[in-house]
């Protein structure tokens, strides 16, 4: 028998999961201040003569590309080398979070490592709340509040309070989500135009989408479309592919180079060229071996489609299950797998509804009691996930280091 609990008053629920998140972030600070007491002054955290304080260290690495932004915005031509090879410079990183860090600059008068956190902070805040009502409605409320939980204590979740924008992504991701699930086509439209200033993960979204729209178009029979819905499902869609392609035309048009986005990509692959799926082949036999790399290549892919098909996973609907699957599907065909692959992880938060045994479509058994003895350990290891996160990959080591 399902074991349902009621759903907690809308502005009750908010509070909680707001208190929910602040508590993380209380962890995550704590974290950052032991391993702040162990960085070595660099010219990377402010001079190696002036010592390291907490909002300086928030900004290391990607935060000090944000801050040249910031302050100085995009250069007009691409930098190259004597050979004429591009550069590393700033057309890697998307304008959303250095255009709003500046905005608050402006009005503020602090620094850019002051804002940034802080924005950071609060963008996390707003994905936090509209991942808790994305979820209750599916796996209930005491489901919902554990999972925004060890997601707010996610090993990389450090990152929700740096200068980056992992939180403004989230927000706008679970954003569009929500308004998916609401039927809210154009809302979802505009958000992914800006998720598309944001991070590139505007793709994967459009797979999203149009299960969704397949899914209400099955529905029709029951529940008529309008003319004026169809237009604004097409809106939807084609948002994602805007978005897709948004950043990338507007490098080409400021710097009148048509790749300039990827070629300013490529600069940071080992490789020096964008290489679809081709990296995690490498990656695979260097971490597994020889014999296990190739079949490691299969065996992790098929497991994540057991675990997003399975039964378990049903009360995510269609929609986050689509997400579990075209997201990491995304992944493999840009992405590098380095040490940056643990930010890139924390979108996938639905999956976090499976492991803690809270994905039956019939809620089964999603009260505290029987939630809690899985919660309680993975959190512990979160939170420890978060200590060696910080320690290893965001603490600079001088002269050069591995980046987070």
């Amino acid at each position: 028998m399902s074991q349902l609990s009621p759903l907690r008053p809308r502005r009750v629920f908010v509070v909680w999961l707001l208190a929910i998140y602040a508590m993380a972030r209380v962890v995550s600070t704590t974290i950052l201040f032991v391993v702040m007491q162990h960085q070595v002054p660099s010219g990377m955290t402010g001079g190696e003569d002036v010592p390291v304080t907490y909002f300086p260290f928030t900004a290391l690495w990607d935060g000090q590309w944000y801050q040249t932004i910031a302050e100085h915005g995009y250069p007009a031509t691409l930098p190259r080398t004597e050979g004429g090879s591009v550069q590393q410079n700033a057309w890697a990183f998307y304008p959303l979070f250095p255009l709003l860090a500046r905005v608050g600059m402006a009005l503020t008068g602090l620094h850019f490592p002051a804002v940034g956190s802080t924005l950071a902070l609060l963008c996390g805040a707003g994905a936090a709340v509209l991942m808790g009502l994305l979820l209750r409605e599916r796996i209930g409320d005491p489901a919902a509040y554990l999972v925004v939980a060890l997601w707010a204590a996610f090993p990389a979740s450090v990152t929700l309070q740096l200068a980056y924008t992992e939180s403004l992504a989230m927000l706008l991701l679970v954003g569009y989500l929500y308004a998916l699930a609401r039927e809210r086509w154009l809302v979802a439209a505009v958000v992914a135009l800006l998720l598309g200033l944001s991070r590139p993960i505007a793709v994967p979204l459009a797979a999203v989408t149009l299960v969704v729209v397949v899914v209400r178009w099955r529905r029709r029979r029951s529940r008529p479309i309008s003319r004026g819905t169809y237009a604004a499902m097409a809106a939807a869609l084609a948002g994602c592919g805007v978005a897709g392609l948004l950043w990338p035309a507007i490098a080409w048009w400021r710097t009148g180079v048509r790749s300039a986005y990827t070629d300013t990509m490529a600069t940071w692959r080992a490789s020096g060229t964008v290489e679809p799926f081709k990296p995690w082949s490498g990656m695979s036999t260097y971490v597994f071996g020889v014999t296990w790399g190739p079949v490691m290549l299969w065996v992790v892919p098929l497991v994540l489609v057991a675990v997003v098909a399975g039964p378990w996973a049903r009360g995510l609907g269609a929609d986050l299950r689509t997400w579990s699957l075209a997201y990491p599907a995304y992944l493999a065909a840009v992405l590098d797998p380095y040490t940056s692959i643990f930010r890139y992880l924390l979108p996938l938060f639905p999956l976090l509804v499976v492991l803690l045994g809270a994905g039956w479509r019939d809620r089964r058994g999603n009260g505290w009691r029987r939630l809690l003895w899985r919660f309680v350990p993975l959190a512990v290891l979160c939170v420890v996930g978060q200590y060696y996160w910080t320690d290893i990959l965001w603490r600079f080591i001088p002269p050069s280091d591995y980046p987070p």
